[in-house]
């Protein structure tokens, strides 16, 4: 019986399975670290002076960036961790545009044995919508 009522509302039941797995997607997709919104970011980077890293390309840096961020691309991320490495044990917050690429820079920098690792979620787009100030121009070295 419950075959025939499957078989008769396909439609309603592929639209369920669906919606459901739509649902747990974004539970599979979570950035590596935790992810904070803009507002958590700014007491990390006040109360406990965390490093800002954006790993979004130069000229998308130079375009506007959260102040005092060091701008390190994420394939430039493996070859320039050492610069890095005595912010090891301090909270380092990773931006890009949206989260994704910084959700990946999360996971390479927790190989490399960071331990407080934060994702800005939505990335630089959530912090200019929250109304947070950015800063032009490529990064001072």
């Amino acid at each position: 019986m419950p075959m025939e009522f499957v078989n008769q509302n396909i439609m309603l039941v592929s639209i369920v399975v669906v919606s459901g797995l739509g649902l747990l997607f974004p539970l599979f997709m979570r950035p590596a670290g935790n992810s904070v919104n803009p507002g958590e970011a700014t007491l990390l980077i006040n109360r406990e002076d965390a490093q800002i890293v954006d790993v979004r390309e130069a000229a998308e840096f130079a375009s506007g960036h959260l102040p005092e961020a060091r701008n390190i691309p994420l394939a430039k991320l493996t070859e320039r961790v050492g610069e890095l490495e005595k912010f090891k044990d301090k909270p380092v917050l990773l931006c890009c545009a949206s989260g994704m690429r910084s959700g990946k820079a999360g996971g390479e920098l927790k190989k490399h044995g960071f331990s407080k690792i934060y994702n800005l979620a939505g990335g630089v787009d959530a912090w200019v919508g929250a109304g947070y100030p950015i800063k032009k121009g490529a990064s001072k070295k």
